[in-house]
Parts: C-alpha cells; sequence; structure tokens
C-alpha cells in the first residue's frame, strides 16, 4: 500500500478541508497511509479516521503581524516545510486542494525531487471568479502561477466539467491530464445528520413553507438576488426565508430585508453545525450563486430529498441537476426567473426518492477511485 499526502491551506474548517478529508477516509479504508498536510491545523472535533495523521507544516515566519494579517500568505511561507516533508517521508502521491495548495505543491515537488506524483484539484471555475476589474487586479499574481505550474503536474482534477473546460481555454494544459471528478460531498456521517432533530418554530405543522439558503453572505452568493425574489413571491403567497451562514454582506442584507418590507419574514441565524437537518424539512432549496466550482450544497439538498432551485451559474448546477431534470435552473441575477422557479417549485409534487438518489452519486466512495487511479496509475 502507499503514503498519500493530503495538501491544503488549514484543517479542519473549510468546504475543500471537509472533501479532502472525505477522500482522506477512504483512501486509508482502502489499506494507504494518508497524512494531512497544513500550514496551520488540528483535528477535528469527531477525531482522525484511522490510518490518517496530520502534520502541520508551521511557517516559520507565520508569527509576523504582516502573515496574520494576509493569511492567505501562510501556504506560500509553508514552502520549505513542504519540501522537507517530500523529502523525509517521499509519498507517492501528493493531492492538494485549491489554486494556493496546488501552486505550493507543485514548486515544492520540484525542488524536493524524487518520484512523487503531484495531483491537484481546482475548485473554483477561474474565469468567472476573477471577471470583475477589482478581482482580476487581487489575483494578478496567481493566474500567472497557476499558468506556469499546473502543466507541471501529473494530473488536474476538475470537480466539474464546466471546471474542466475553463482550465482548458485558461491555461496551456494537455487535455488527456485534465479529468473530471465530481465532489466527494455524501458520506455516511452525512446521511444520518439528515435525521437530527429540528426545534425550530418555523417548521412547526401548519407553518408558511421555508425556502433554505446554506451559503456564505459574500457577493459571490448574490443574497440580494434572493431577497428581491423572495420579496416577489412573498407579496403573492405565505413563505418564509432562512438564510444559513455567515459573511461581510451581512448588514447590507439586514438592510435589504427590510427595505423591502420582508424582514419578518426572513431569518439569518449565522452558521449552524447541522444544515442537514433544515435541508431534510426545507419546502425548497434555493441557490443564488453568481458562480461556483461544483455546488456542494446541492448534493447535500437532493440527498435530503428537498426540491432544488439553483442559478444556471459557473460551475457545476447544471451538472448536478442533470440540466434541470432534478431541479430547476434560472439565469444568473434574474429576480423575476428565480421568483417564478420558487412559486412553481412550491407548487410542483416532490418525487424524494428520485432526488436522494441523485444526490447519492456525489459520494466520497465513488469519489476515491478516480482520484485514487489519477494519484497512484490504473
Amino acid at each position: 500500500m502507499a503514503r498519500i499526502a493530503v495538501f491544503v491551506s488549514s484543517w479542519p474548517q473549510g468546504a475543500i478541508q471537509r472533501l479532502m478529508l472525505n477522500l482522506a477516509a477512504e483512501f486509508a479504508a482502502a489499506g494507504h497511509a494518508v497524512d494531512l498536510l497544513a500550514p496551520r491545523g488540528h483535528a477535528p472535533a469527531e477525531g482522525l479516521p484511522p490510518g490518517v495523521r496530520l502534520l502541520e507544516l508551521a511557517p516559520r515566519r507565520a508569527g509576523l503581524p504582516g502573515v496574520r494579517r494576509h493569511k492567505r500568505w501562510f501556504v506560500p511561507l509553508a514552502l520549505p516545510a513542504l519540501v522537507r516533508y517530500l523529502k523525509r517521508e517521499r509519498p507517492a502521491a501528493l493531492l492538494s486542494g485549491g489554486e494556493w495548495p496546488n501552486v505550493i505543491g507543485l514548486a515544492a515537488r520540484r525542488l524536493a525531487g524524487g518520484a512523487t506524483r503531484v495531483v491537484v484539484s481546482e475548485h473554483i471555475h477561474v474565469g468567472a471568479s476573477t471577471a470583475g476589474a477589482a478581482e482580476r487586479k487581487r489575483r494578478r499574481l496567481l493566474p500567472r502561477l497557476m499558468a506556469r505550474l499546473y502543466p507541471r503536474a501529473d494530473a488536474i482534477v476538475a470537480v466539474s466539467e464546466g471546471v474542466r473546460q475553463d482550465l482548458l481555454a485558461r491555461f496551456p494544459l494537455p487535455a488527456a491530464r485534465v479529468h473530471t471528478i465530481y465532489n466527494p460531498v455524501i458520506t455516511p456521517a452525512l446521511l444520518a445528520a439528515r435525521d437530527a432533530p429540528l426545534d425550530d418554530p418555523w417548521f412547526a405543522p401548519g407553518a408558511p413553507p421555508v425556502l433554505l439558503n446554506v451559503a456564505a453572505l459574500r457577493v459571490q452568493k448574490d443574497q440580494p438576488t434572493l431577497l428581491r425574489a423572495f420579496a416577489a413571491l412573498r407579496a403573492q403567497r405565505p413563505a418564509r426565508l432562512l438564510i444559513l451562514g455567515e459573511g461581510s454582506q451581512r448588514p447590507a442584507l439586514e438592510t435589504l430585508a427590510g427595505e423591502l418590507g420582508i424582514a419578518a419574514d426572513v431569518r439569518m441565524p449565522g452558521y449552524v453545525p447541522n444544515p442537514l437537518a433544515y435541508m431534510r424539512r426545507a419546502a425548497v432549496f434555493v441557490l443564488s450563486s453568481r458562480y461556483e466550482g461544483f455546488g456542494n450544497v446541492l448534493a447535500e439538498a437532493l440527498v435530503c430529498g428537498c426540491p432544488v432551485v439553483s442559478t444556471d451559474c459557473p460551475a457545476g448546477p447544471a451538472e448536478i441537476l442533470d440540466n434541470g431534470r432534478y431541479g430547476r435552473l434560472t439565469p444568473v441575477g434574474d429576480v423575476e426567473a428565480l421568483a417564478r422557479a420558487l412559486a412553481a417549485a412550491l407548487d410542483a409534487p416532490v418525487d424524494r426518492p428520485a432526488l436522494e438518489q441523485r444526490g447519492l452519486a456525489y459520494s466520497a466512495a465513488a469519489a476515491a477511485g478516480p482520484y485514487l487511479r489519477a494519484l497512484l496509475g490504473p
């Protein structure tokens, strides 16, 4: 059996980290030794799976005030420690997740030498995420490093076909080395979380239907369009909107809800540890994003049997929903179309078993095999 290293920006918080931990558990269950690597981190509260160890690649300059303010520099500063790890442990393969871990993982392999295979995983639609002038200015360095280093990867995993096509259009990559592997979202623990008890008066019998959005409160997720669409829906029928997540856009969203006259029917309680219990009970799950890489929450909502409405954003939702077969798709930023789709979803009959079966397609077990073939060869 092989030693496989998994490198991300930190442990255990974050969507990419959860996905990589799901894969690590599957790799270990298949008999491989797995090292979780990050510049900073600690084991998750539930502990590490058997056969998995956590190694912190602490940057020597991480205590400097400038580094604390700009946390993205934790990953580049971990380069020397990662080089030392690769020279010492000589893992058969290194899997990285996220753009900075990807470029630093590739640079470390080049500096360390040896035969370690490096597989990078891209979790965002690069073109959409850098579309604005301000975002292009902020991210000038990273795309250049990606263009220089990604072609040196033994394999590149795109988490959706939309991400794959964007990578091939944007960077000089051999198409045969870029593979689409959908995210390892669904695990036995996640399935068990669906049926956790929920004490919330909004879900009491006879209460108005609840629309659910689970996303960080940031520009990418475009909750202003969601609030405006909900206001149009609410003008026609009783309904409530629950947004689970936290972020910098909270004050603006609270102000907008008040201006639209819907504040009494909108709740934003912040982060909750188990959104699956809400997905199991919501009338409709809605994603209003401007862009994604995959859309993990859509797979989670489906496996909970919850009807889905999503923007047809780049990239992932159309693939998860099979171009509308398993949920409604609307244009990005279109308030009227989103309001109509929400109303239609509330009125339509629900085939929960079919939705749950679709969600199960995005399991960690299903993703582990293709990842191992990319990491270790066929």
